[in-house]
């Protein structure tokens, strides 16, 4: 699938699906076979949580750790650019450095594992820093945005500023241009947008960029079901290893965000036969380590261990062994 053409058929409006191949299939079987019998064991996974909070550092640790760990996120000149003073990126190698205007509150986030995706975890942007987000994306030659979150939710607190519609024609920020291509609104809630980007006077071709809305996940909760979370994972399945990272946000860039970096990095590392992948609160450590509070309830985090069994369960009951051969 390439994501530098301008061309909408880049990104197909129906959900691809992943043939497994033999080796795959294996993977699916053993993983299942150990997710389901620890699921069982819902104390097991509630004891996982407990002991990642208690490792978590507490409010007081970070107010006070916030001047020497993330002290260009509280600088004067950056302090508006976050929306929530207690959700700030690390100062350490995992924030996003733009050029030049350097700050933007987001975070690379990855598992130390060699099939591991990379993740921009952002949070929802606002109105001043459209054009930082946007230059984010081209940096990084990022070919998949995945919002979690409506604009407004329902008690109508602005979550997420709108830095994407552009439906009745080009969006200026500064000099970068967003033009929507396609909207297609799929049967599991799903707002998909094939959007071009393009910097003026850049050398560089225009980015194909798959905006994926999931405005259903409720904030600090989980959807009803997993179809729709699934459905954003089918839809990177097909990208080569090479492109640049995926963003992910909701409005803080932590919750709902964790919980689908800890799900689709657990799938993609599972499909390469990295079992490691089983060891979901290592993986949640590692995601906090470089970003705080990834994964924010108890909810969220059994949230992950049911959508991963889903897939793996619909992704064997697809195989088809000719296919593989």
């Amino acid at each position: 699938m390439a994501v530098s053409s301008s061309h909408s058929s880049d990104f197909p409006e129906d959900t691809p699906q992943l043939s497994l191949s033999s080796d795959q299939m294996q993977h699916c079987h053993h993983a299942l076979d150990y997710l389901i019998l620890k699921r069982e064991s819902s104390n097991l996974i509630q004891h996982e949580f407990e002991t990642l909070e208690a490792k978590s550092m507490k409010e007081s640790d970070v107010e006070r750790l916030k001047t020497t760990i993330c002290t260009v996120a509280i600088d004067d000149v950056n302090l508006d650019k976050n929306r929530y003073p207690n959700v700030l990126p690390y100062d350490n190698n995992n924030r996003v450095i733009l050029t030049p205007r350097d700050y933007i509150n987001a975070s690379f986030v990855k598992a130390p594992a060699q099939n591991a995706a990379q993740f921009i975890a952002t949070q929802g942007p606002l109105p001043h820093t459209f054009e930082d987000f946007w230059e984010m994306v081209l940096q990084n030659r990022c070919p998949v945005i995945v919002m979690l979150t409506r604009l407004v939710d329902n008690n109508k607190t602005l979550k997420c500023g709108d830095y994407f519609q552009a439906e009745d024609g080009p969006r200026e920020f500064g000099n970068i241009s967003v033009v929507t291509k396609w909207i297609k609104t799929t049967g599991s809630s799903l707002v998909l947008r094939h959007l071009e980007v393009t910097k003026a006077e850049s050398e560089e071709a225009p980015l194909s960029v798959l905006h994926i809305q999931y405005p259903e996940w409720p904030d600090h909760g989980v959807p009803k079901d997993s179809l729709a979370v699934r459905e954003i994972v089918s839809r990177t399945y097909h990208l080569p290893p090479d492109v640049g990272p995926i963003v992910v946000h909701c409005s803080a860039g932590i919750g709902r965000t964790g919980t689908y970096c800890i799900i689709h990095d657990s799938i993609q590392r599972i499909l390469a036969g990295d079992m490691s992948a089983l060891d979901f609160a290592n993986t949640v450590h590692v995601f906090r380590s470089q970003r705080v509070g990834m994964v924010q309830t108890l909810d969220q985090y059994y949230f992950c261990y049911k959508t991963v069994v889903d897939e793996l369960e619909e992704l064997i009951s697809r195989y088809n062994p000719e296919k593989s051969a």
